[in-house]
């Protein structure tokens, strides 16, 4: 059985003051958004060097919604293989967001 002491006299242990912690220096202030020559830019830099490392991937903003358009192209007769999201999807996204203004049109 193992024995225990404890000085009746002890002070107790003195703490040192935390140290203040730089939050504004660990925060970024938020970022402007790229313009649309810069995102044009990007994306013909992007497609650039996809054509020597993949099957033909080719980057994209559709114009009327604003979203991502990733293809797979047939690099012989550059075909649309596979398109993300497909043409089908962003008809139907544009006639919702169609459908959506008209109801807040209505409502106001």
């Amino acid at each position: 059985m193992e024995k225990y002491t404890f000085a009746s006299d002890a002070s107790p242990v003195a703490s040192a003051p935390a140290a203040p912690v730089a939050t504004a220096s660990a925060v970024e202030p938020p970022r402007q958004a790229p313009s649309p020559e810069q995102v044009t830019q990007a994306l013909k830099s992007i497609n650039k060097t996809m054509e020597g490392l993949s099957q033909g991937l080719e980057f994209t903003i559709d114009e009327d919604s604003h979203r991502t358009i990733v293809k797979v192209v047939d690099r012989n007769t550059k075909d649309v293989i596979r398109q993300i999201p497909t043409e089908e999807a962003l008809e139907i996204a544009k006639a919702l967001d169609q459908v959506t203004g008209l109801l807040i049109r209505q409502k106001a």
